[in-house]
This record gives C-alpha cells, structure tokens and sequence, in this order.
C-alpha cells in the first residue's frame, strides 16, 4: 500500500470577471499519483505545469478560493482536516520553494524548535546545521540577516529529521551552493533509505535523477509519464510520451532542441490530449479524448501512441 496516495484530485479556482460575475478556472484535473515508503520520487515540468499545486494540496494550505475534488490518503487514511492537524509538521513536513515561510519577526533558532522535538530532534537538527555550516550564531538571527542560500539550508533543516515518514521538498535547492546541494540530496535519500517517502519537486532534472526512484512529468495540471530514473537517458528513446522525451532533449546537455508552442494555461480549455496541439505524433483522435493512465514497459503514461 502506497504511503501517500492521490486519486482523481482536481483544483479549481473561483475567479471573479466583471462585477459579481464568477468563473472556475480548473488549472488540474483527476490527477493520480502515488509514492512508496522507502521510496524519492521526483516532479519535473514547466513552470505552472502543477508541481507546486500538488505540494500545497497535500499539506492543506491551498487557497480558500480554490475547489477541491478527489481523495489524497496517508497510510491508508482519508488526509482530512484532522488527519493534517495530527500529522502536519511531525510525520508529514514541507521544504517550502518561497523562503517567506520563515516568520519575519522571529529568530530562526525559535522557528526552528517545535513541541514535537525532543533530544534527539534537536541533536539532529543541530548536526544537521554543522554539515551545512550553520553556525550557532544563525540560530540568533533573524531571516532577513540570512543569504537565499543560507535561509534555503535552514528550510531544509526545518523538515529533514529522522521522525518524518513523508517529505515534501518543494524546489528546495536553487542558490544553494553545489557542495550544499549534495548534501542536501544526501540528507534526502538517507532518510528514503530509512523507510521516509520523499516527494522531491524540482525543475533540476540532473539532481532529481541524482536521488529518484522514479520520476513523474507534470505537464498542464496532470502527471503524463511515471518512468523509473534509468529511463532518462540517451535520446530519450526509453521514454514513454512525447512530451517527457521533448523535456529531456531540451535540455543544455542533450540535444538542446526547444518545444514548439505553449503550455496550455487550464486544463479545461483542452479537450482531448493535453499534449496534442503540440505533438509530432498527434493525430484527429488526439484531440477527442483525453488518455487514459496505462502501464507501459514497467511506467504509467497518458498517451495513446506508447508502445
């Protein structure tokens, strides 16, 4: 049974036009996902391709504006309100992408002790400062006296401890410094080796493939490949849809070749593939439908042409 898993989610925004006049924006739709204690899943894909949605879906901290349809489950339990209440910040913890989640007026020392800690918690935590050379003297210091790099190890310092069973580390790594995001790729997959799943979101393909079991492409609000990290290499031939094997050849270090046209911005606008109007391959049944999820070579992708 999986750790987390989420069923047929969909988000909404309720969006005022003229006046009084509303829409519903839906920006994901019946997304399915899944990941395994023991287990470093990565999320690629654009920017507003639903990565940081999912991330905020499953913590509960979603706008109020926003409806919610489907079922995310921990440990085999509907995530309500209550569940998160009890799990939020002790088995469940978040490497938030913004660092204005550190509280302004407070010292990061206090940010960083909870009632959960114990003399464990806080060794931990405190060796943990030693790897990443934090000193004693930041614990002093409030988040604005601290660089993006710094104030970025200390969000990771915040959720990777060993009583976690589910991280979620939403872009944690950008500036920091290389040796930095080594370690912090270290951290991360000794605690998977430890039986903690960890949901790494990331638009760095190179350190997400340095860690992952597998690696799920968001693209439009849906997750489109689920592919083991072997699979991303080459040309891309071992890929399952075309828009996983475009994101891979785009990169610097591949073939560098650009995606023709634009992420659609609502998933509701498009009927059929999410990816048609886009694809090499798409033909009029593309844009008809919208694929299902299929296991294809040992992945799930959404397309009608894998093989």
């Amino acid at each position: 049974m999986p750790l987390l898993e989420v069923s047929k989610l969909s988000i909404s925004f309720i969006q005022y036009t003229k006046g009084s006049t509303q829409q519903k924006v839906t920006v994901m739709e019946e997304l399915d996902f899944s990941i395994n204690e023991g287990e470093v899943v990565a999320v690629v894909g654009a920017s507003g391709s639903g990565k940081s949605l999912l991330a905020h879906a499953i913590m509960g901290i979603l706008p109020k504006n926003v409806e919610l349809t489907g079922n995310i489950s921990y440990g085999g339990e509907l995530l309500d309100e209550a569940k998160l209440k009890l799990y939020r910040g002790k088995e469940i913890a978040l490497v938030p992408q913004s660092v204005s989640y550190l509280d302004p007026l407070m010292r990061i020392g206090k940010q960083l002790r909870t009632n959960a800690d114990g003399d464990e918690q806080r060794r931990e935590r405190r060796g943990l400062f030693d790897r990443f050379q934090l000193g004693e003297y930041v614990e002093r210091l409030f988040p604005f006296q601290l660089s993006g790099g710094m104030a970025r190890k200390v969000l990771v310092s915040t959720a990777a401890l060993g009583r976690t069973r589910l991280i979620i580390a939403d872009e944690p790594t950008p500036g920091m410094h290389p040796d930095d995001v080594t370690e912090a790729l270290g951290r991360f997959k000794q605690l998977a080796e430890g039986g903690c799943a960890v949901l790494f979101i990331t638009h760095d393909i190179e350190a997400a493939l340095r860690i992952a079991d597998k690696v799920a492409v968001f693209y439009a609000g849906t997750a489109v490949e689920l592919a083991p990290t072997a699979d991303f290499h080459g040309n891309g031939e071992k890929l399952r849809h075309p828009y996983s094997q475009a994101l891979w050849r785009a990169l610097p270090q591949n073939s560098f070749e650009p995606i023709a046209g634009t992420q659609p911005s609502r998933s509701s606008d498009v009927q059929g593939c999410l990816f048609a109007a886009r694809c090499s391959q798409a033909v009029e049944s593309c844009s008809v439908s919208r694929p299902e999820p299929r296991e294809v070579r040992g992945g799930m992708v959404r397309c009608v042409h894998a093989t």
